[in-house]
């Protein structure tokens, strides 16, 4: 009995610590020296297999491994690959990438996860489940999952770069003269009411917060649409919050309203502003009613506008988007967006080390859509107090 005790002692303390080969010469170790009996009393302590036991038994008499090793060189499971000759170039026939649409592949037009792969493996007379064909498609074919990457970017004119440069231009100058220098765009329409918003945030473990399922729009609530004004310069933003439309008086009353609230006291002698904007939207190159509101707003501030759009496909070199949005998103991640006054509070509370701060207002107005405008109007305008036209022109030839 002290004998049993006292191997269970030595197990529990350093031999169940050890490594495979490790616990097998433990074991066989104290069978050596326990007698009559032993090997029994030992499985039933250590909880080894009797062969298990047998085999560290041989591992004593035998030669010694090479450091870091705990089996021999061929020891253990070998990989189904090498009992299975076409295991690895049927895999790769289902996986390499002209296998969607072939009519002649047992994949087609699906998803390449591996639980659908071991089925068409199957399906050819291989015994492989869906691990054995993730770790063979890692390890032999050199296949791991992968996202798509977008780095094309479609036809590109050969006065693009040059739109570029003379949008540059035309910031830097504004800012050399002490003006303004505004970026402007719509952030994605918001779903208001208690519905999941992406992103996660702490909370306590195993109690999540709970949203409706489905993302129908709220009768009442409805959706908010937030169109977001950029100082370039004091690395400020402001957002006016939507309730009806995205449409261009919207967008030119967001910026009636910044320079009204922000622009004034921030530039006291501004008397030009520079926008810019992206190609399409509310605030595109080709949209009428945004030019003619624009004229409305020089003629009722008496400033110059000069508008300048980016060229189509271009969008992500808008300032307000990786300047401004994109921390708003931030704030807001995994808090759902219940009223709209959470909304505006949320965007209110975006700030970053950087400096950035957001302001933000409920714009209640109902702006109506498919408003049009004539030629008799557009004749009208006059582009010295409204925009620029060389820098529209240039981004629709883009």
């Amino acid at each position: 009995m002290v004998e049993l005790v006292s191997i269970g002692q030595r197990w529990k303390s350093f031999g169940s610590k050890l490594d495979e080969r490790g616990r097998r010469l433990f074991a066989a170790a104290e069978v050596s020296t326990a007698g009559r009996g032993g090997l029994a009393a030992v499985a039933e302590i250590t909880g080894l297999a009797r062969s298990t036991i047998g085999r560290g038994l041989k591992d004593l008499d035998g030669p010694r491994l090479e450091d870091g090793r705990v089996r021999r060189k061929g020891g253990g499971r070998h990989e189904i690959a090498e009992g299975d000759p076409t295991l690895v170039s049927d895999l790769q026939r289902l996986v390499e990438p002209m296998t969607m649409g072939d009519p002649m592949r047992p994949l087609k037009w699906v998803s390449k996860s591996p639980a659908k792969l071991a089925t068409a493996l199957a399906a050819s007379g291989h015994e492989v489940c869906p691990n054995t064909v993730a770790k063979v498609l890692e390890t032999r074919l050199g296949y791991s999952r992968q996202v798509n990457r977008k780095t094309r970017e479609g036809a590109s004119h050969p006065d693009r770069n040059a739109q570029f440069e003379h949008i540059n231009a035309k910031v830097v100058a504004a800012q050399m003269a002490g003006q303004p220098v505004i970026s402007v765009d719509t952030k994605k329409k918001e779903l208001v009411g208690n519905y999941k918003n992406g992103g996660s945030d702490y909370r306590p473990k195993g109690a999540p917060r709970c949203v409706k399922v489905h993302d129908f729009e709220d009768e009442v609530l409805g959706k908010v649409v937030p169109y977001g004004v950029y100082d370039v310069g004091a690395n400020a933003g402001w957002v006016s919050l939507g309730i009806t439309s995205d449409t261009a008086e919207f967008a030119v009353n967001a910026i009636r309203t910044w320079i009204e609230r922000v622009g004034h006291k921030r530039y006291l002698d501004m008397h030009e502003l520079v926008i810019t904007a992206d190609c399409g939207g509310s605030n595109g190159a080709r949209v009428r009613l945004w030019k003619v509101s624009l004229q409305k707003l020089a003629d009722e501030t008496g400033l110059t506008l000069h508008v300048h759009h980016y060229p189509p496909g271009t969008s992500k070199w808008n300032k307000i988007e990786h300047r401004m949005f994109c921390h708003i998103t931030q704030n807001w991640r995994g808090q759902p967006l219940e009223s709209r006054m959470t909304v505006v509070e949320l965007i209110g509370a975006t700030a970053t080390k950087t400096g950035l701060k957001v302001e933000c207002a409920l714009d209640e107005r109902t702006y109506e859509k498919g408003i049009r405008i004539k030629n008799a109007e557009m004749r009208l305008l006059d582009p010295r107090s409204a925009m620029e036209k060389s820098s529209t022109q240039k981004s629709r030839a883009l």
